[in-house]
């Protein structure tokens, strides 16, 4: 956090103006606060691959900077992300089968992963399916397909 907020202070002072800042760390909604408090507003998503409604609810609220929109990424954050983030530690190269699980779990066939990855066991796809419910809950919403 240091570094980065030392580049963006060192790119505020020499080129003023509407200069974007992208934070593309893995599941970068776990340090979405942290960047957004140094000025790095913009980060990607894999989430969205798979249960976009649920990373869309994230991204309005975290862009709305307000306490009940702070509270709503809070909820997705502990309820949502952490536990996804717990279970892609689970397996190698799950923050890419985990996805591909997840698109697949919403009904698209999007082929196995290539090696030297591998495919989650099935109990983590079926933890993956109780997570994408689960933060479809503390959205509100529902999913064609969700938990499937």
């Amino acid at each position: 956090m240091d570094l980065m907020q030392r580049t963006v202070s060192a790119v505020r002072a020499e080129a003023p103006g509407d200069f974007l800042y992208f934070n593309g760390l893995p599941t970068a909604e776990l340090t979405g606060l942290a960047y957004r408090g140094i000025g790095v507003r913009l980060y990607s998503s894999a989430v969205f691959c798979f249960a976009p409604d649920i990373a869309l609810a994230f991204h309005r609220a975290f862009n709305a900077g307000t306490p009940e929109g702070d509270a709503t990424v809070h909820s997705l954050l502990d309820g949502f992300y952490r536990p996804f983030v717990e279970l892609r530690s689970l397996g190698r190269g799950y923050a890419v089968s985990l996805v591909k699980a997840g698109v697949r779990l919403g009904g698209l066939d999007v082929g196995p992963v290539r090696p030297p990855l591998h495919e989650p066991a099935a109990e983590h796809v079926k933890r993956l399916a109780e997570l994408v419910d689960r933060g479809r809950e503390l959205i509100g919403g529902t999913h064609p397909g969700a938990g499937a």
